[in-house]
């Protein structure tokens, strides 16, 4: 289990990490979402042992890891750039982590060629890096992080460079790694799709502060400020609410007058922007075009998040 405890951190004066906790179990991901610059790449540097925190204390295993090297805490990470060594051939960067503890070549190659096989490059051990894919890379970047046995595994925005369907084969791959092995992981993103497709929990991070902590589905049901919401993707979102587009009914008898801004088709429905005299610029979706200027709107009151504050 990870525990972090209070954790500041200042860089040039400016506060990047202020009072986090933050817990992940064995087998579970907990996914860290926030814009560039918010501190999400500092906090993993920080629990990786790359930079020392001000203040607070990072645990793993009931283990403080405050004064422990970054080679002894045996934390594997993945980055985005995959960080191989083009030189060498697939199943050797894999075992690079064994050689380096001493391992022999024989059973490091054995205990490589094992993971290849589990993120279904078996075939491809002899193959230099060059003639890799992009998902391909990640793969066996994916291998190399998780062939020593980690106590736990950081990923830094490692799937941000691949195609949409890539990405989607690598993330469910990463997220049931992480279950069978039985570690915890840390993603860092901005994506909130990806956060909710890997993550057992996500943490919002605002300019170094967690806002908000949650299961993604809580997260996503009720988002605690605009800040959260923005982060999250949301549509409709004020600085005091948030109306979520299944609280929007066009074309209802109970409706408000209001002007039809666009209707756009996309892959499945209409994305419909209207303007309400109340709530102001509204996006919904719809089954069917909207083709008159003007249309009904009946928003369920019930359903809009009201926040009780901005951070």
């Amino acid at each position: 289990m990870l525990h972090i405890q209070q954790l500041n951190k200042q860089l040039a004066g400016k506060p990047v990490a202020q009072n986090i906790d933050l817990q992940v179990d064995a087998g579970c991901l907990l996914a860290v979402l926030g814009a560039s610059g918010s501190g999400k790449s500092t906090l993993l540097n920080m629990v990786a042992g790359l930079m020392q925190p001000d203040s607070g204390d990072i645990w793993l295993n009931q283990i403080r890891l405050n004064d422990v090297s970054p080679q002894q805490r045996n934390i594997a990470m993945m980055f985005q750039d995959f960080a191989l060594l083009p030189h060498w051939n697939v199943w050797q960067n894999v075992a690079f982590g064994l050689r380096m503890r001493g391992i022999c070549t024989a059973a490091a190659r054995e205990q490589a060629l094992i993971w290849l096989d589990k993120v279904g490059l078996a075939r491809s051990a002899e193959r230099g890096i060059d003639a890799l894919s992009g998902g391909e890379k990640q793969r066996v970047a994916l291998a190399r992080a998780l062939v020593g046995q980690p106590k736990l595994l950081l990923l830094d925005e490692p799937f941000s460079s691949l195609d949409t369907a890539l990405r989607g084969q690598l993330q469910t791959l990463v997220r049931d790694l992480v279950r069978q092995q039985n570690i915890p992981a840390v993603l860092v993103t901005h994506d909130p799709a990806e956060a909710a497709l890997m993550a057992n929990h996500m943490a919002i991070l605002h300019h170094g502060q967690i806002v908000q902590h949650d299961t993604p589905e809580q997260l996503f049901a009720r988002p605690a400020s605009e800040q959260a919401a923005h982060l999250l993707g949301c549509v409709n979102v004020q600085a005091a609410f948030y109306v979520p587009p299944e609280a929007i009914v066009l074309n209802h008898e109970n409706g408000v007058d209001c002007t039809v801004l666009s209707c756009d088709k996309q892959p499945a429905l209409w994305r419909v922007v209207v303007r309400h005299p109340h709530w102001g610029d509204l996006i919904t979706w719809h089954d069917g075009a909207i083709s008159e200027s003007r249309c009904r709107v009946w928003v369920d009151d019930g359903c809009v998040i009201r926040f009780g504050h901005s951070v």
